[in-house]
């Protein structure tokens, strides 16, 4: 190494000198960004999530610890974890909301003696990404009496006033927990 010379790699000290009146000024805003930081003014807000239960034929909105809403449901007509399409049941484990479809205009016939029901899904149908079941979400209802008992084919249901309070709460992605 030639004499005068500097590696590199040597590192670099930079100093600053301020006039007294800048650091107490400077102490301040460092304390303020402190107390900002830690009690969360900048911190992320919790997402959205949904819990079902089905045992209390209840759906509660979450965000994070904090209660948002509760709503009473209908679950599927059979007790249990869904095991094969068509069991009436409803599945247990975690989901995403995959889809937010207007469903005011299905039919459905629930093969029950009445009939096509136009608009038995209620305003909107929240499709959920099951990964292994198809055509399972939480919708609205043609027939609010079936709440709060085991009717579904298998989704949840919620009367048609609550389920549009979620749909302006929840977005495509946001988790969805059913549990027994």
């Amino acid at each position: 190494m030639r004499r005068g010379r500097t590696s590199r790699l040597a590192p670099v000290h930079l100093f600053f000198v301020l006039p007294s009146p800048y650091i107490s000024l400077m102490t301040h805003f460092l304390t303020v960004l402190s107390i900002v930081c830690c009690t969360g003014v900048f911190a992320q807000q919790h997402e959205i999530e949904v819990l079902v239960t089905k045992s209390e034929y209840r759906l509660s909105v979450l965000r994070g610890d904090s209660l948002v809403a509760r709503y009473p449901v209908a679950v599927g007509r059979n007790p249990g974890d869904k095991e094969r399409r068509g069991d009436y049941r409803t599945p247990v484990g975690e989901f995403r909301i995959s889809q937010i479809q207007k469903s005011s205009s299905w039919v459905q016939d629930f093969e029950d003696g009445k009939g096509p029901i136009p608009g038995a899904y209620g305003p909107w149908f929240l499709r959920l990404e099951t990964g292994r079941w198809t055509g399972i979400g939480i919708h609205g209802t043609h027939d609010p009496a079936g709440i709060g008992t085991m009717v579904t084919e298998g989704c949840i249901r919620l009367r048609n006033g609550d389920l549009e309070e979620l749909k302006r709460t929840v977005t495509i992605g946001t988790r969805v927990k059913i549990m027994p």
